[in-house]
């Protein structure tokens, strides 16, 4: 048995797999004469949560297109989980107590990658009066266009100095389509960000004018062209706050399927470690939040279960999550988790230290400073991370994903909270002891060490040989090769979004780091002699 559309059509209930309730070649058809939503990044996400909302609302009757996905980052995916499988996903559900719920999600109708053909397509596309969406899930790094020191990815200078003829970095490729929109009669249109950082729409307008700026004073677009884009009636650039664990495709999950009788079901790592399959995984709990600004109409997405409310309430419950109440924690399991080898954040949150260190930032730390958004309890949220969601053995999320580029969520994750015990009169930023405990063992994980002694992986950062050469000269099981290494680290603010040696809390953070030092299990009796 195998996943494609000729096969779709003899599948029945009695695979015990929930089916698409609509005709997904017609789906398909409609899209290609009216299409509504253009989405970039192809990833597990995607399939596992945005093409489900669509999927949902499908099945209701309420839309009547699917999405045309676009990933130019790695093309793999397309050519090997996506058009084998006539853009098909199986998304599968699993819950603490090891329940499997399979749907097929049909909602995904045409997939695409970035050459010269694809590119009059999407031209053909982005000129269509009807498409109301670009939407993204490209990672946060996927939103950076200047290294630590302001000067442009080169990446980027080559896009500018090549005014976007064969654009590389997908911001560009978002400007040239926007310039063709923008030709075509000025349509409005809405970018949504889905990625998990904060401010992401900000973040994504500020981009795009940034490059589009440098294009203007080349002469290349007109200066109307960014009157068009800064025209919040003609662009709308919602703020969003998403939330879904998707881990890498499990071995579990691959079983399952191919017991159900479906074929072809293996796992790929791609050429740039893309973890894919033509199934995804996912927990059950999944939240969206998205500010209503919108200039071109919608789908309806409240009718799948998303929350459309104002900036303010999207904010709140943004920091609520990224700042406080999940993950910071995933971060803190990440971090400790590497340097124990554990194999799974399930494994991580079931040691007993990591999982009282977990508890002692979430509850004592963050929950103080967390401002209830009215929609989402706070308590009852971050209750359902670490009781239920964290100690889902059947989600095999991983630490080494986790801990990837920690350097550009330090100071989201960690860095408003301590902001906030700083701004607050009744609070004093010199109380916090656990925040600055996850600190000290990233520094200590950034050595490539584990706590026994052997040499680890780091996952990959896009500042590890920046911070690799602050930290030289320290050695593991030397307290005494520490001379100051991490100063220069913890007094900067792009990394953290506070000086931390200013406020006082870098020698707190530095003595935790030597105790850690010291040799094997060294991180182990930090801990226990801190969490006692």
């Amino acid at each position: 048995m195998r996943l494609n559309l000729k096969e779709l059509k003899s599948f029945d209930d009695s695979l015990g797999i929930k089916l698409p309730k609509f005709d997904v070649e017609k789906v398909k058809k409609d899209t290609i004469l009216s299409p509504t939503w253009l989405h970039f990044g192809a990833g597990n996400i995607f399939r596992a949560y945005i093409g489900k909302i669509q999927q949902e609302l499908l099945d209701k009757g309420i839309e009547k297109t699917g999405i045309v996905v676009v990933e130019n980052f790695d093309s793999e995916i397309i050519e090997k989980v996506y058009k084998p499988f006539d853009n098909l996903t199986i998304s599968t559900t699993l819950d603490k107590n090891g329940k499997f719920e399979n749907q097929i999600i049909g909602s995904i109708v045409e997939s695409l990658t970035i050459n010269e053909e694809t590119m009059k397509e999407l031209k053909s596309i982005v000129e269509r009066d009807s498409l109301q969406l670009m939407s993204f899930t490209i990672t946060e790094k996927g939103y950076s266009i200047k290294n630590t020191n302001g000067e442009y990815l080169e990446v980027i200078k080559r896009d500018i100095e090549n005014n976007l003829e064969n654009p590389n970095h997908l911001i560009s490729l978002v400007i040239k389509l926007l310039y063709f929109r923008y030709k075509s009669g000025k349509k409005p249109i809405t970018l949504l960000s889905m990625d998990n950082c904060s401010g992401n729409g900000d973040r994504l307008k500020i981009a795009i004018l940034d490059i589009a700026t440098q294009l203007e004073r080349k002469g290349i677009v007109e200066r109307e062209f960014l009157n068009y884009l800064n025209d919040e009636k003609t662009l709308g650039f919602p703020i969003t706050m998403i939330d879904k664990i998707t881990p890498r495709p499990a071995v579990e999950v691959k079983e399952n399927l191919e017991k159900i009788g479906f074929n072809d079901m293996d796992i790929v790592v791609t050429s740039k470690n893309s973890y894919v399959a033509p199934f995804v995984n996912a927990e059950i709990p999944e939240y969206f939040v998205i500010e209503d600004r919108f200039t071109n109409g919608r789908p309806k997405f409240e009718k799948a279960g998303v929350y459309i409310t104002t900036r303010e309430i999207v904010e709140k419950t943004e920091r609520m999550k990224v700042t406080t109440c999940l993950n910071p924690l995933h971060t803190t399991l990440a971090i400790y988790g590497c340097l124990f080898n554990k194999k799974s954040i399930y494994d991580a949150m079931s040691d007993s230290e990591l999982g009282e260190l977990v508890r002692r930032v979430g509850y004592d730390e963050g929950l103080v400073v967390v401002e209830n958004p009215g929609i989402i309890d706070p308590k009852k949220f971050i209750d359902e991370v670490i009781n239920e969601r964290f100690l889902n053995p059947y989600i095999p999320d991983q630490p080494e994903r986790i801990a990837t580029d920690t350097s550009q969520k330090m100071g989201i994750r960690f860095g408003e909270t301590i902001k906030s015990y700083q701004k607050r009169e009744d609070l004093d930023v010199k109380t916090l002891k656990y925040i600055p405990l996850v600190i000290a063992g990233w520094f200590r994980y950034l050595l490539g060490i584990d706590d026994s002694g052997e040499k680890r992986a780091i996952s990959s950062d896009p500042m590890l040989e920046e911070l690799t050469r602050e930290l030289k000269g320290i050695e593991y099981g030397k307290s005494e090769s520490y001379k100051g290494q991490l100063k220069t680290i913890l007094r900067n603010e792009s990394i953290f979004g506070i000086d931390l040696e200013k406020i006082g809390m870098s020698d707190l953070i530095e003595s935790y780091f030597i105790e850690m030092l010291c040799g094997k299990d060294a991180v182990r009796n930090t801990l226990k002699k801190y969490l006692k």
